[in-house]
């Protein structure tokens, strides 16, 4: 028998002889042709498959499970039960709430277990005659009793002063740190004062870090409440005119709620007007013009406002000479009454520049910024601007003020706002009046000019 060899150009792979051995029974028996073929190379018409590695294929996005919403509104821990409320039912809950059966510090936090159990406030106060408004006050006073009864610098007397009562004083210091609320807890418990004014002593230490640009800030101790206290009072006084009913009253007020000598002495000085030479030297030192922005709607959200006779800049130094020297409010209303008729009015907050100006105030308007000493920025150079001066104080006297004045030709019918420094090189000692403030159009941000020593702020 004759053996074929059966000749490749690749060797065989293992799968491909085992096809063979597993086929050579389907094959037909070889022909002569076939033996005539076998010395010729013969190749094999099958390949293995290529080798393809592993893929990871990702999933598609829209298989992928949506995010799921993971906001829960916040809910305060219960304050721990004292012993003798662990164990109660509900039934036993509403008596002990109905009744005030046993401190009120204690039986609080039983309304929180009711609402855990599904009760509303309504249900509450139909069960236990607690109304919603004091079943908050409840559970957030006896949460700020908890934070303090703890802290080393609450006081035995302000502790038991607490015991049967006091709750709505908590209530009101709830936005103060575990310090702060036991250092107002035992000023408020020490003075006797009610609900309102420890509200109001809690609002001025949060107050107090945002004005220390604010004068005399550094004279007021922020860790003693009563200090935080004055200096709001204090800072109070300095918006109303001097002198008047409010502004005695505002530094009175002050005086009898400060605690440090500091800051007493500070307010001693301001009654007696002790420091006015000193506050001359610091302007004559260095006065600056606030420029500010009127944002939209700042009016009306205004407490308090100015109503200043404004003049056109075109009309010169005739138009200011004619606006009104004398407005006050009449009636109960408070309806405002010049000396003689004026058809230009506007309407601004009482910002710190304008709370002292009187009856010496007028907004001179002009059509752009270019009347400005100062450099200006090129995207509001063309904006109108509102000059403010104070026809009072005409002395050109510092060199570092402003003040409005009038020359021969150009625009704005001769108006200027010129440096005292300008001025005096020029030989000018008397203006239109000191510029107070000047005030851009209506726009998203407020801007200074100079780092004004003065904060501009709604009274």
């Amino acid at each position: 028998m004759t053996m074929l060899s059966l000749s490749s150009s690749h060797p065989l792979s293992s799968s491909t002889t085992l096809f063979s051995t597993t086929t050579k029974h389907l094959l037909p028996p070889p022909s002569a042709t076939s033996l005539r073929l076998a010395s010729k190379p013969i190749t094999s018409s099958y390949s293995p498959p290529p080798l393809v590695p592993n893929l990871i294929i990702p999933k598609s996005s829209s298989s992928s499970p949506q995010p799921q919403n993971l906001y829960q509104p916040f809910r305060p821990p219960p304050n721990p039960l004292p012993q003798k409320y662990k164990n109660l039912d509900t039934a036993s809950i509403i008596e002990v709430l109905a009744n005030r059966l046993g401190l009120w510090y204690e039986y609080a936090p039983l309304i929180s277990t009711l609402f855990r159990d599904g009760f509303t406030p309504p249900s509450i106060e139909e069960l236990t005659g607690i109304t919603g408004v004091e079943q908050n006050l409840l559970v957030v006073a006896a949460q700020v009793r908890e934070s303090i009864a703890e802290s080393p610098l609450i006081e035995p007397e302000t502790l038991a002063f607490f015991e049967n009562g006091g709750a709505e004083l908590l209530y009101e210091i709830r936005m103060l740190n575990t310090s702060q609320r036991a250092a107002t807890a035992n000023y408020v418990v020490r003075n006797r004062y009610d609900g309102e004014r420890a509200r109001e002593i809690a609002r001025s230490i949060k107050d107090f870090p945002a004005r220390k640009d604010e004068p005399g800030f550094g004279c007021f101790d922020y860790n003693c409440p009563g200090d935080c206290w004055a200096f709001w009072h204090y800072r109070l006084s300095r918006e109303f005119m001097n002198p008047s009913e409010r502004r005695s009253s505002a530094l009175a007020t002050a005086l009898e709620v400060a605690e440090t000598d500091r800051a007493k002495e500070t307010v001693r000085e301001e009654i007696e007007g002790k420091k006015e030479g000193k506050v001359d030297e610091i302007v004559k030192a260095a006065i600056k013009v606030p420029v500010v922005r009127l944002k939209m709607g700042e009016v009306a959200e205004a407490t308090t406002v100015v109503v200043l006779p404004v003049s056109q800049a075109v009309e010169g130094e005739n138009g200011v000479g004619r606006v009104p020297r004398e407005c006050k409010s009449e009636g109960e209303f408070g309806v405002v009454v010049a000396d003689e008729g004026w058809d230009r009015w506007v309407v601004l907050p009482r910002w710190i520049p304008l709370a002292g100006i009187g009856t010496g105030g007028v907004a001179v308007a002009f059509s752009n910024a270019k009347v400005l000493p100062w450099r200006v920025n090129r995207w509001y150079v063309d904006e109108p601007v509102l000059v403010v001066i104070d026809r009072k104080r005409r002395e050109v006297e510092v060199d570092d003020g402003f003040y409005l004045v009038a020359r021969k030709g150009g625009d704005d019918g001769g108006l200027k706002v010129e440096k005292g420094s300008i001025l005096k090189e020029m030989g000018v000692t008397e203006s239109l009046g000191t510029v107070v403030i000047v005030i851009h159009v209506d726009g998203k941000e407020t801007k200074y000019h100079c780092s004004c020593m003065m904060t501009i702020a709604l009274v």
